[in-house]
């Protein structure tokens, strides 16, 4: 699903009193407070859908697969996902 359609999706689920323009601020609103929440708390929890978390990477030996030479690979942030069992069921 896209952005454009998630929009659509939330105005055709909506009562009609939102515009497209309110609802796309509306959900870049969302978006944007919760990787704000991420950053900062480092964990995002929405009840029956599941948990943002942050993780760290370690550094680690690589591999270059064109030359087969050793590389260091620096340490990394990324954002992992734990879908609550209410959705997890549902799949």
């Amino acid at each position: 699903m896209t952005k454009q359609e998630l929009i659509e999706a939330v105005l055709k689920n909506g009562d009609g009193t939102l515009t497209k323009k309110a609802v796309t601020e509306l959900v870049d609103g969302v978006f944007d407070t919760m990787a704000k929440t991420i950053k900062k708390e480092k964990k995002f929890t929405y009840p029956g859908f599941g948990t943002f978390s942050l993780r760290e990477r370690k550094a680690r030996q690589g591999r270059n697969p064109q030359t087969g030479e050793s590389i260091q690979i620096k340490k990394s942030k990324t954002i992992g996902f734990r879908p609550a069992k209410s959705l997890k069921e549902t799949l």
